[in-house]
């Protein structure tokens, strides 16, 4: 098995393509070991000292590091765990994960979201999310209140230091661009 490794925009986090399929559909991020009691591969990860968030896509896996750590002693770590994880065919997630009240996916396909909803969801779905996706990360819209969009970054997006220039000058230009009721884009800051 070949692991394939990009840098990401964020120093402090690496994407990880193996080159088979991580999730079936969706993202999860996990921002704490606590965060993974069942997910068994992002448990593995976490158990290597340094990993202190692991980011799950349908074929990636981000994961960032703490700042005391370096990549040239984490980085085998890591290749190493996910291609034992993955070459015995252990599973990704419990069988009941998805039991949790909130999948970590953020994508409620709620029928009764507004049309300026629907119309933010598809653009950031069709031309945000493959963009935030190459670099290791996530998009997520969390809300739409008074012309303000809400949204989270995850995976290597979140704590990035260009996050907010994306957000700001990518995402709220092009928003405001095609929804004329959209008037600002900001973050929804983790806690």
């Amino acid at each position: 098995m070949f692991i394939e490794t990009q840098e990401t925009p964020n120093p402090a986090t690496i994407k990880f393509i193996p080159g088979q399929e991580i999730l079936k559909a969706g993202t999860i991020d996990f921002a704490s070991a606590s965060d993974a009691a069942k997910a068994p591969l992002a448990r593995r990860l976490f158990s290597l000292v340094g990993v202190v968030r692991v980011f799950l896509s349908a074929d990636f896996v981000s994961i960032s590091k703490a700042d005391d750590t370096d990549w040239s002693m984490l980085k085998p770590m890591i290749l190493a765990a996910l291609m034992e994880h993955l070459a015995t065919s252990q599973p990704i997630l419990d069988d009941d994960y998805y039991a949790k009240d909130d999948n970590g996916s953020g994508d409620d396909d709620d029928d009764d979201d507004g049309e300026v909803v629907v119309q933010i969801k598809a653009l950031l779905d069709e031309r945000v999310r493959p963009m935030v996706a190459m670099d290791g990360g996530d998009i997520v819209f969390e809300r739409f209140e008074e012309g303000v969009v809400y949204l989270s970054m995850r995976g290597a997006c979140s704590g990035c230091p260009s996050s907010t220039a994306t957000l700001k000058m990518g995402v709220e230009n092009m928003l405001r661009h095609y929804i004329p009721e959209v008037k600002e884009v900001r973050p929804v800051e983790e806690f």
